[in-house]
């Protein structure tokens, strides 16, 4: 798991691409109830420090975050320069507890590709926007993408979320082009 400060994030060397497309599902196919909370920090990568397996970003206010990562999303990391446009996904477990979902670079890629950095399959959902907003009951059909671990996937819509294979979760997250390594997926 990834946290700010002295997360630990679980990843593996970078595998072959594959994807395997599921069939659309309806909303009422998701999983129930409320949405899980989750919050992200915009800003620039600063640096990167493989020996101490962290990454440091300026936040858009102007805060130097340091995360910790395992290994192989330090190194995946590394392959973008400093002062690159960067958001983190995480979601709050608690006051001290901040599990990192996902990396993103924003502008790194032509389409939204999602690099599964977990060490087992995922399950990208997608979804569209309804009125400017991600999560929404009447967004339509949801598309569900397996990723094996070190895989890429592609969203097709505009909204994502990912889940352990097997799992379900809702698509609240705005896509946009660039790359995104998930670090990991809850329900």
């Amino acid at each position: 798991m990834g946290s700010l400060g002295s997360a630990r994030a679980r990843g593996l060397a970078v595998l072959p691409l594959a994807l395997v497309a599921m069939a659309p599902r309806s909303w009422a196919q998701m999983t129930a109830g409320p949405p899980r909370p989750h919050k992200s920090v915009y800003g620039t990568l600063e640096s990167v420090d493989p020996a101490l397996n962290r990454v440091v970003m300026k936040s858009n206010s102007g805060e130097k975050l340091a995360w910790s990562f395992e290994p192989a999303v330090v190194a995946e990391v590394a392959r973008f320069k400093p002062g690159s446009s960067m958001v983190v996904i995480y979601r709050p477990i608690d006051a001290n507890d901040k599990r990192v979902t996902a990396v993103a670079f924003p502008g790194s890629a032509s389409t939204p590709l999602y690099l599964n950095m977990t060490d087992s399959r995922v399950v990208l959902r997608t979804a569209p926007e309804v009125g400017g907003a991600c999560g929404k009951p009447d967004a339509g059909p949801v598309t569900d993408s397996v990723i094996p671990s070190g895989g890429t996937g592609e969203a097709m819509d505009a909204c994502w979320c990912c889940a352990e294979s097997g799992k379900s979760c809702r698509p609240e997250n705005k896509t946009g082009r660039g790359k995104a390594l998930l670090v990991a997926c809850f329900e």
